[in-house]
């Protein structure tokens, strides 16, 4: 199970980055200690702490010519994570 999904990539969090705070999308079921496992494993940091946040789905509707269309919106979870003073995580390393 891969528990970090895809990071954040917003004008909020990408402000806070700047201080050392990175969000991720990550797995539904996933705990605290578990994700700073993952952020540790995969970028190398020191993980201080994981906030998390569930989002539920929205209700999400579409006028067609020939119906309406109801639906939902996926839910998921976010993570914030802040590393040690002085370290970076960087997302376009690889582009």
């Amino acid at each position: 199970m891969d528990i970090l999904k895809k990071p954040l990539i917003t004008e909020k969090i990408s402000a806070m980055n700047e201080r050392g705070v990175y969000g991720f999308v990550v797995e539904k079921t996933a705990k605290k200690p578990e994700i700073k496992a993952a952020v540790e494993k995969m970028f190398g940091v020191k993980v201080v702490s994981v906030r998390t946040m569930r989002y539920a789905g929205k209700l999400k509707t579409r006028y067609t010519k020939t119906k309406v269309v109801s639906g939902y919106t996926n839910a998921f979870k976010k993570a914030i994570v802040q590393v040690a003073d002085g370290e970076v995580i960087d997302f376009y390393g690889e582009i």
